[in-house]
């Protein structure tokens, strides 16, 4: 009766990572009402109205849904379950609920990295400073958008593969199911097929170093390499099959995108943001030193390669600190008990360390007092802080308001960003000259739209050549001062983000 009334208490009593998962919505989102943050990109709002067409026609879209410069072209709708979730919560609760969507898979991603860390027998209180820094780095992506559900499954994936180093398992084949899902929410499954090959040579040459004879020395590598097959046949599972991977290799290989893009290009270390994912490069390349030399092969070469793609494309800087904040939690606490070893047992940093074994159940255990706190975060948050529409200060959401009855079905030119609000307010009546997907329009549109918005030679020809009856231009185009200035256009309003000017002699709208 009192162990079963010591279980009982144990589960009635919160956790640590009960209380880190209140925590960091707290502090990533509700402190200051920043839950409207995860709306600053305007591809959420093409994704949304995906998911709509997805529920509403229960298929999958084959050709292009929302443009009239590439009517009818085939487009890959890859991303298209984790559309369906956004498009449900958006029903369920507008975009204030789609934003506390997001947000619960953000800081569920952090209590996995955490978790991660008791693996590594981190001291706790480390592992709290060295979270903050890769919540930190990777808030760069803190964004509405599907990418948020890699952000989830990485770490959840990473957590299966180092449990099964500790004591192999079949637990590890869930990765394959895994994959299946992953394939549908987003293409963020690449980052762990090509993290499974590493780890296959890893595990190889740890065997080799190690001396095992025969076959044993073969086992842990063709394990991986049976476990990637299994992962690849399950990423077949989408509903364009083989043809969605020769979609993704040509969309990662694409000179153009890592070019225009700016998240394909190399991290700019100008912000708070990026001095925590410095900081953890540094501290990860220390770590690895370490890595190697204790023959942990495996594990060191996935942090090499992500730390070099992480340098070559800030989209990848996320998966970077999630992967290596327990390695360099793990590293830093063996260090930390060497030095803890050389003092007084009743020294503040031996006092801590006993603290920190202490709290090491709370470390591993996630219950419903996460769910609980979760929820009462979100009801409390003022409804003044919950977004109603996307950010106005990066949306022209009062313009398109006072003129939504000139706009909606017209020809704009607008910046891509713009063009996935106006699809969001306006679809299915409103089609777009190029929006977010960059993969869909390539370089033809992309450098077209591009020498329009720069005002570079050409660009009435392409205002004419699509026959655009407005522009909707951030103040800061050269576009809206060669516009303000061309005959052929008159202003029609304005504010101080975003300028309309429509076309001389257009007839009315219908």
């Amino acid at each position: 009766m009192p162990r079963r009334a010591s279980h009982l208490a144990r589960w009635l009593t919160p956790s640590l990572l009960d209380c880190l998962l209140v925590c960091l919505l707290l502090w990533q989102f509700a402190v200051g009402g920043r839950w409207a943050g995860l709306l600053a990109d305007g591809d959420t709002g093409w994704h949304i109205r995906t998911g709509e067409y997805i529920l509403e026609h229960g298929q999958w879209p084959r050709t292009d849904l929302f443009s009239f410069s590439k009517a009818g072209g085939i487009w890959y709708a890859w991303e298209w379950l984790a559309e369906v979730v956004f498009a449900l919560l958006n029903r369920l609760g507008g975009l204030s609920a789609v934003a506390a969507g997001a947000a619960l898979v953000i800081v569920s991603s952090g209590v996995i990295v955490f978790r991660r860390m008791y693996l590594q027998q981190a001291n706790v209180f480390l592992s709290m400073v060295v979270l903050m820094l890769a919540m930190g780095a990777a808030s760069i992506h803190f964004l509405a958008r599907p990418h948020v559900f890699t952000l989830l499954l990485w770490p959840a994936a990473l957590w299966i593969v180092e449990r099964d180093r500790i004591k192999p398992s079949p637990w590890l084949w869930a990765l394959a199911p895994l994959t299946a899902v992953w394939t549908n929410l987003h293409g963020g499954f690449t980052a762990l097929m090509a993290s499974l090959v590493l780890l296959a040579l890893g595990r190889w040459a740890e065997l080799w170093l190690a001396g095992g004879a025969g076959w044993e020395r073969f086992k842990p590598a063709l394990r991986y390499g049976a476990l990637l097959g299994a992962c690849g046949a399950a990423s077949l599972v989408n509903p364009y099959g083989w043809r969605l991977h020769l979609h993704i290799a040509g969309y990662l290989r694409s000179g153009w995108i890592r070019n225009v893009v700016d998240e394909f290009q190399s991290p700019k270390f100008r912000s708070e943001h990026s001095l925590h994912f410095e900081l953890l490069l540094f501290a990860a390349l220390m770590a690895a030193a370490a890595i190697f030399r204790s023959r942990r092969i495996a594990e060191g070469l996935l942090i090499i390669f992500w730390a070099h793609a992480a340098l070559v494309s800030a989209r990848h800087v996320p998966l970077f600190v999630f992967l290596v904040a327990p390695a360099v939690a793990g590293e830093a606490s063996r260090l930390w008990r060497q030095w803890v070893r050389s003092l007084p047992a009743n020294s503040p940093a031996a006092i801590l360390e006993e603290i920190s074994r202490d709290m090491r159940p709370g470390f591993a255990r996630l219950g419903l007092w996460s769910v609980a706190g979760a929820a009462l975060v979100i009801a409390t948050s003022p409804q003044a802080h919950w977004p109603k529409d996307f950010p106005a200060q990066k949306f022209p959401v009062e313009l398109v308001g006072r003129q939504a009855a000139r706009l909606a079905g017209a020809r704009v030119f607008t910046s891509d960003q713009w063009a996935d609000y106006l699809i969001y307010r306006f679809y299915p009546h409103q089609k777009v000259y190029m929006d977010g997907r960059s993969d869909f329009y390539g370089p033809e549109i992309g450098d077209e739209y591009l020498r329009t918005v720069q005002g570079r030679p050409g660009w009435p020809q392409v205002l004419d050549r699509w026959q655009f009856r407005f522009a909707l231009a951030p103040k800061e185009w050269p576009l809206a001062h060669l516009l303000e200035q061309q005959g052929g256009w008159r202003r029609v309003d304005g504010d101080k983000l975003a300028v309309l000017y429509e076309r001389v002699g257009a007839p009315p709208p219908a």
